[in-house]
């Protein structure tokens, strides 16, 4: 069972590229309130969480990816209103 993602168990979750892109956002949030720190230690997180935001937009990209695939290939998805999966088992 996915407590986050849709699914047949959760069909009011959300799509991952849209859980990423809040992570996203909250971490350039994070980044902005340690940005003026010229402390060694708040250089060094702020570099890793530029490399981590990096990481997250490139998976954000992948997911929409996958979404614009399935669209093409088997129309919008139907699965939040009880509709079959357009792909994998059930």
């Amino acid at each position: 069972m996915t407590r986050h993602l849709v699914s047949d168990e959760n069909p009011t979750g959300y799509k991952l590229e849209d859980i990423l892109k809040e992570i996203r956002k909250d971490a350039i949030t994070r980044c902005t309130k340690i940005v003026d720190d010229q402390r060694t230690e708040a250089q060094r997180v702020l570099e890793n969480n530029m490399k981590i935001l990096n990481l997250l937009s490139k998976a954000i990209n992948l997911a929409e990816d996958s979404t614009r695939i399935l669209d093409k290939s088997f129309g919008p998805s139907q699965s939040a209103e009880g509709g079959p999966h357009r792909i994998g088992e059930t």
